[in-house]
This record gives structure tokens, C-alpha cells and sequence, in this order.
């Protein structure tokens, strides 16, 4: 994901600032996705930004089942809406700016995705 350094971590200095970054950073990717997938389960993310909702996220789990003869379960989702500033605000309480972290890892945090590397 490209996204010019930290200027995501910049922008959450100011509302508007912020608000800014992130609708044009959704006007050049109608929307980001990302999952998390081993043997047993599965969960694929999207968040793509609404003009009435702002942020949407949505969140389809699953498990995977092994074998022929079993039947698979349906998988789930979940949508939550968020506001930008909302957003900016769980940026800034969680601390996720003073992390090395880039906004795709924080979107995965917020969406509820385990990190592929804690398996």
C-alpha cells in the first residue's frame, strides 16, 4: 500500500487535516482489504469510505473445514461504521501513531484481524 511515509501519522494532528488524507487517500483506492487465513480459519477484511457513513468496515469470518465429507459453515459478517474522526480519535487513544505502524496495519487492527505474523 502506498502511502507517502507517515503522512497519515502528520495528518492526525488536525480534524480536517486528517479528514482530508483520508478521503483522498479513498478517492485513489476505492478501498482497502487485507486477510488472515490458516489452516482452521479464516477473516478477509474491507473498509472503503461511504459519504453518509464515513468509514465502513466490513469483516467476514469463517473456519475452514478439512475433509470431503464435512459441510462447510456459512461464514460471518460483521459491519461496523465509523466516522473519520472517530477514527482519528481510536488512532490517537490506542497510541497506534507512536507505533511503526502504516494505516493498512492499523485498519487491520481496527477490523479486528490478527496479524499474520502472531500465528
Amino acid at each position: 500500500m502506498a502511502e507517502n511515509g507517515s503522512n497519515w501519522k502528520e495528518a492526525l494532528k488536525s480534524e480536517t487535516t486528517f479528514k482530508d488524507f483520508i478521503t483522498n487517500y479513498f478517492k485513489e483506492h476505492q478501498e482497502l482489504s487485507g486477510s488472515y487465513d490458516i489452516p482452521s480459519y479464516y477473516e478477509h477484511y474491507t473498509v472503503r469510505l461511504d459519504s453518509h457513513d464515513g468509514l465502513v468496515i466490513t469483516l467476514v469470518t469463517g473456519v475452514n473445514q478439512a475433509g470431503k465429507n464435512e459441510s462447510t459453515a456459512l461464514p460471518f459478517k460483521q459491519t461496523e461504521k465509523m466516522s473519520i474522526e472517530d477514527f482519528r480519535k481510536l488512532i490517537l487513544h490506542k497510541k497506534f501513531a507512536d507505533q511503526n505502524m502504516s494505516l493498512a496495519d492499523v485498519f487491520q487492527v481496527v477490523a479486528g484481524v490478527p496479524d499474520s505474523d502472531d500465528q
